[in-house]
């Protein structure tokens, strides 16, 4: 079997607000056996630069066989100039997941099977994206609720907003938020908050000793995540468990991470972070220092079903993301769709991924024109 082309496909993703939405980007690679395969490198707000990239990248994997994957990947992480970074590293994951999808329709198991074989039958997922537009503590307690009574089990938001140092009054205002949703949904739930790594180290230290009385199973990247040494002290600081990592690209990012011994959950996401073959080895090192593995997925429906054939099939699998604001648009490009019953899903049935992109759904949702830095959602950071 050799490779005889590869082909971008781009959509905005589907938000309630489409002006400011990003671009979700999807690999299709051909072989002369008639199989080909779907990947997902979606990088938001730099599709353009990871476009380009992955044409480049196809120029190589012209006649290669699509079987080598550790020869492939190899090749572009080790013998390019200039190598890692995220472009680069996306454009590797989207062509790894694609390459996995077709090996497992060629032995005709599914891509979990390569990966070692199932350690569970169904993946407990996390709810994200059930709090868009909301404002309100009482806004947010009713969406909760919402969530919980569609079987999910675990939820997560970003109460805290404003600036680099947080004042009183976003303090607080965050603080009613959590509370709200607190009371809104139980203690048996498993709430999550993510500060997206905009807060000071002081700052921070207040957000995690206000949030102690409402039972928080992890924080998200309170402060930014470039120096792991700070946050390795903040997380001495606390009782709360602190998690990491959507921004780090392979495996030797993550050796330093885990040598400080602080981290309780890491969230590499499967896009950027070099696809399945460098998430199952992240994963591998992570279950050594008895570290859990959450994917990040703020991403498209390749990226989600790719993330859950590694969660099949590595025992250190605490939970998936999901974003819920998603899924209706999930259903309408995927030829076999995800399901989700009681916050638990599993990878669709059938040989490699077990779903595709349906080529004609994505004209429903034209790729989204934007301006870097300005239409991207950070403009309070500093």
């Amino acid at each position: 079997m050799k490779i005889t082309d590869i082909k971008i496909f781009k959509m905005s993703a589907p938000t309630e607000h489409k002006s400011d939405t990003n671009n979700w980007l999807f690999v299709k690679i051909y072989t002369d056996s008639g199989i080909h395969g779907v990947g997902e490198g979606s990088l938001q707000y730099k599709d353009a630069a990871l476009e380009a990239e992955i044409l480049d990248f196809g120029k190589f994997l012209i006649d290669k066989d699509p079987f080598q994957i550790e020869f492939i990947w190899n090749s572009f992480y080790r013998r390019v100039t200039w190598t890692g970074g995220a472009v680069t590293m996306s454009a590797i994951s989207a062509i790894d997941i694609a390459l996995w999808d077709i090996k497992g329709k060629a032995l005709d198991v599914p891509v979990y099977e390569l990966m070692g074989g199932k350690v569970r039958e169904k993946i407990p997922l996390y709810a994200n994206g059930w709090f868009e537009g909301l404002i309100t503590p009482e806004e947010h307690a009713k969406a909760a609720k919402e969530v919980i009574n569609n079987g999910y089990r675990c939820l997560k938001f970003y109460p805290f907003i404003g600036k680099y140092s947080l004042e009183n009054e976003n303090l607080n205002s965050g603080v009613e938020l959590v509370e709200a949703v607190r009371n809104s949904v139980g203690e048996n739930i498993q709430i999550a908050i993510d500060i997206r790594a905009r807060l000071d180290f002081g700052s921070a230290l207040k957000v995690l000793n206000k949030l102690k009385p409402y039972n928080i199973s992890w924080v998200e990247e309170p402060v930014q995540f470039d120096n792991v040494d700070v946050l390795a002290k903040l997380a001495q600081k606390t009782e709360i468990p602190i998690s990491t990592g959507e921004q780090l690209y392979n495996k030797w990012e993550y050796q330093k991470l885990f040598e400080q011994k602080f981290i309780s959950i890491i969230q590499p996401d499967i896009c950027h972070a070099g696809g399945l073959s460098e998430l199952k080895k992240i994963s591998a090192a992570a279950e050594t220092y008895y570290v859990s593995v959450a994917p990040h997925n703020s991403n498209g429906p390749i990226s989600t079903i790719a993330s859950l054939h590694l969660d099949m099939s590595i025992p250190n699998c605490y939970k998936q993301e999901i974003f819920v604001s998603y899924l209706e648009g999930y259903k309408k490009i995927l030829t076999n769709n995800l399901i989700i019953e009681d916050g638990f899903s599993a990878p669709p049935d059938g040989s490699g991924l077990g779903t595709d992109i349906n080529e004609d759904a994505l004209k429903e949702f034209p790729a989204s024109n934007y301006i870097p830095i300005e239409s991207e959602p950070y403009k309070e950071f500093f």
